[in-house]
């Protein structure tokens, strides 16, 4: 396998887009390897490197099934389900205080 094609930041050519830019378009990568590469050089680090694919080969992204859109669904509830008055707080719990904000409120004043 021979060295990957490098483009500077912002001067790739058209036919090459990031995995965030292919999702934008309803694309993902399926399997390809990555085409080339874009890097954006800093001052004091080694260079910020995004890696290539081509459009031409990529993939429309999968629609979400009924049991997956479920799966998430649990998943976030429980996110957003407090361990100690378990309640819905209606936002994700932060990982930070562990419990949502009105316990860690009480806790914190007792």
């Amino acid at each position: 396998m021979g060295a990957l094609p490098t483009y500077r930041w912002r001067l790739a050519p058209d036919g090459y887009a990031t995995r965030r830019q292919l999702r934008a378009l309803g694309l993902r990568p399926g399997g390809q390897d990555v085409a080339a590469e874009l890097q954006r050089p800093r001052r004091r680090r080694g260079p910020l490197v995004a890696y290539l694919y081509r459009i031409d080969h990529a993939k429309p992204v999968r629609p979400m099934t009924p049991g997956r859109t479920a799966a998430l669904a649990k998943a976030m509830r429980a996110r957003r389900t407090c361990p100690v008055c378990r309640r819905d707080a209606g936002y994700c719990i932060p990982r930070s205080l562990g419990m949502c904000v009105p316990c860690s409120d009480i806790e914190s004043a007792a």
